[in-house]
């Protein structure tokens, strides 16, 4: 049954984590009949992909019902309203979805479809209508009142930027700034500025959803330049070999949140470009390269609203799906037979819809975890303003475009470090105290002592992390110089009481119980730990310039953190230690009289007796022990949780923290939301921990078997 339960828990784990390494999907729905005659220029989707939108090149903004409903049919037309006067001359798309259009008497209004949910008859109905952010107003985007031929926008509460460039090739920045508030439709006044530009022309233009920059685009030539100035417009950076020798730019995109440029070209290629910490301060940098396509050229490059996700267009109807963190090409194919004139991704990233002639097709997109591979999860990766890549565990964050990561290197690393310092203190206490009580104490004493030690296994796991957290790791913190000094005077404590022990004269030793001279270390002991803890203000003082902590942080340059791995160490190591003392005992104790009683009376001395009989034939039941603390260990969680700064690092500091997988499954579990990425990747720690304990488990049964045969013949 416990096999079986086991094997249970391992097919359960993988059904919960396998979701995480299926492939990207797409499938058809429908399509829908637009208007006979019409161009479509612009389309989107509400976020249940009910209702879909079309912007025609007469500036009509069309509603149609894609989904069967109890309130209209599927096809049928819902809300269909004119945006500007005459024919669209431009039409651009911001990042977060609004739509910018000029018409040909040089109106500009920026408009954006608005989706209501009602439930009528106790069933949900979508209502669609078309919302005007700035007004139904024409903007006065050029002081100039200049056609404009590129341009792009974005805005927020208080302002809305415009950065555009016109038929008398002048390129401006128009700011416009809100008296109050844009979504109470107050006033605002526009600011003009022109910007200097040394291109011959513009081919594209974006600006970061932050408003902190544009990005500007003359053939192969790609212009950085900071609006935050309110006075001046400067060119922040130029991006060079941005394509390789005969390749020409032909897309560009801003990646979701704005800190990544996304550069497509005539060679199939996509290139992504973000801002690293430099010598010379912070630079734009070529970071990693897509391939969309071996033969064709990229002509669009589409992005999603919340994710690192991009899908390229090529002009046959080749689709790719790619995934920039992760590096993950996911999906390739042909979803129409030319590249659609206008493409959009549903809000939710789990559709997309496109003009395919006249008509708007719909998709299924299954793309649930691209974020997951396995290059991400135990490989270094770079992410956007870092300087270069790392591991990191960083689930999540206090911004929308936050991208979370989820290297399990970091917290398998915390899980090992965790368990190296504890069996480091735990192991020599534990092995030779279980020496000491099997061979060499009265057994009147050992009645008492071993019950006593293993009593201490009962001691709740939450409260030596209570005491860790709150008692040892600021007490170690203010007289750390007495750790240290703890490793020198313990030894030379026991060694001189031994020795003092040794030269008293038998009359004295014969007065003394044979039960109670073990005892008489203890206030040595004592003692020595005393002298070390009053001599720690003075060491401070005189060789760490009164305060330790600073010395180690500004003169040895290691972080200190007060819950560190010493702290996990000798608080984790007071948990292995019954554990590790009981079953090594047991196998000394278990050791035949006549093994021991034999090699004495060949002459060989308590000790020799014990190193070469005694530790050998009880070696596999040692091992077992030392490897049952181990599995100990690695599976602790509260002492660990409670002891440490839960810092996802990867360092073997002695002064720094650590996370382990046990301990971030508990912190993070409650706070995943069911079925997600994060979900599932804390479902894959515990995997990983699964498979953790049952290789070194086999592998310490192993070991014991053939220390068993090997030492069976004694």
């Amino acid at each position: 049954m416990v096999l079986f339960t086991l094997i249970l828990i391992f097919l359960y784990l993988l059904y919960v984590i396998k979701p995480i390494f299926e492939s990207a999907e797409v499938e058809p729905v429908g399509e829908v009949l637009v208007k006979p005659g019409s161009v479509t220029l612009a389309t989107g989707l509400d976020e249940l992909k009910e209702v879909a939108y079309q912007v025609d090149e007469k500036g009509v903004m069309t509603f149609y019902q894609m989904s069967e409903s109890e309130f209209r049919p599927q096809g049928s037309e819902i809300l269909s309203e004119p945006l500007v006067d005459g024919e669209v001359e431009l039409l651009v798309t911001s990042n977060s979805g609004r739509r910018l259009l000029t018409d040909t008497q040089g109106n500009v209004k920026v408009v954006s479809a608005k989706f209501t949910a009602i439930y009528p008859k106790d069933s949900r109905d979508i209502t669609p209508s078309v919302d005007y952010p700035l007004g139904e107003d024409s903007l006065p985007i050029d002081e100039q009142e200049g056609r404009l031929v590129k341009a792009a926008f974005e805005m927020d509460d208080e302002k809305a930027i415009f950065v555009a460039y016109t038929e008398d090739k002048r390129l401006i920045k128009t700011t416009l700034v809100a008296d109050d508030d844009f979504s109470y439709d107050s006033a605002f006044e526009p600011v003009y500025q022109e910007i200097e530009f040394t291109g011959d022309n513009v081919d594209d233009v974006l600006i970061t959803p932050d408003l902190m920059m544009a990005i500007v685009r003359d053939g192969n030539r790609v212009f950085i330049y900071d609006l935050d100035d309110e006075f001046s417009v400067d060119l922040k950076a130029e991006l060079t070999n941005v394509v390789a020798d005969g390749a020409e730019i032909t897309a560009m995109a801003l990646l979701s949140g704005g800190s990544s440029v996304l550069i497509g070209d005539s060679q199939g290629q996509v290139s992504q470009w973000f801002e690293v910490a430099a010598k010379k301060g912070r630079q734009f940098q070529e970071i990693r390269r897509f391939t969309a396509s071996t033969t064709e050229p990229v002509t669009a490059i589409y992005t999603e609203l919340y994710r690192k996700s991009f899908f390229t267009l090529t002009p046959s109807g080749e689709m790719g799906i790619f995934y920039t963190t992760s590096d993950a090409d996911l999906w390739h194919g042909h979803i129409a037979k030319a590249a659609p004139k206008a493409f959009a991704i549903a809000p939710r990233a789990d559709a997309l819809i496109f003009a395919d002639g006249e008509s708007l097709a719909l998709m299924k997109v299954n793309n649930q975890h691209p974020e997951v591979t396995w290059k991400a999860l135990w490989q270094e990766v770079w992410y956007e303003g870092y300087p270069e890549p790392d591991y990191i565990w960083q689930s999540t964050g206090g911004v929308d475009d936050f991208e979370s990561k989820f290297s399990l290197v970091p917290i398998s690393f915390g899980t090992m470090k965790a368990a190296a310092y504890a069996m480091l203190f735990a192991v020599p206490l534990a092995l030779s105290a279980a020496i000491y009580t099997a061979y060499f104490m009265p057994p009147a004493m050992r009645k008492k002592v071993k019950p006593t030690i293993e009593l201490m296994e009962a001691l709740p796991t939450v409260i030596l992390g209570f005491l860790a957290g709150l008692w040892l790791a600021p007490l170690i913190e203010d007289y750390l110089p007495a750790i240290m000094l703890l490793l020198i005077f313990l030894p030379i404590a026991t060694f001189v009481t031994a020795f003092a022990w040794f030269k008293l004269p038998k009359e004295m030793k014969a007065r003394i119980p044979e039960d109670w001279a073990p005892l008489i270390l203890i206030p040595m002991l004592l003692l020595a730990g005393l002298l070390a803890f009053s001599l720690s203000p003075v060491m401070e003082d005189v060789f760490f310039g009164g305060d330790i902590r600073q010395y180690i942080t500004n003169d040895l340059g290691i972080s200190f953190d007060q819950r560190n791995a010493l702290v996990v160490g000798i608080a984790m190591g007071f948990a292995v230690v019954p554990t590790i003392f009981s079953m090594a005992e047991d196998a000394i104790f278990s050791v035949p009289k006549h093994l021991t009683s034999g090699s004495l009376a060949l002459g060989a001395t308590p000790w020799q007796t014990l190193v070469k009989v005694v530790l050998l034939t009880a070696s596999p039941g040692i091992f077992s022990a030392v490897m049952m603390g181990l599995g100990r260990a690695v599976g602790e969680t509260m002492i660990v949780l409670m002891a440490t700064g839960n810092t996802p690092i990867v360092d073997w500091s002695i002064f720094q923290g650590m996370r382990t997988l046990s301990a971030n499954i508990a912190v993070e579990m409650p706070e995943s939301e069911v079925g997600s990425s994060h979900y599932r990747i804390l479902f894959l720690a515990a995997f990983v921990l699964f498979v953790f304990t049952f290789v070194f488990n086999t592998l310490a049964e192993f070991v014991r078997q053939r220390l068993r045969e090997k030492y069976s013949s004694l």
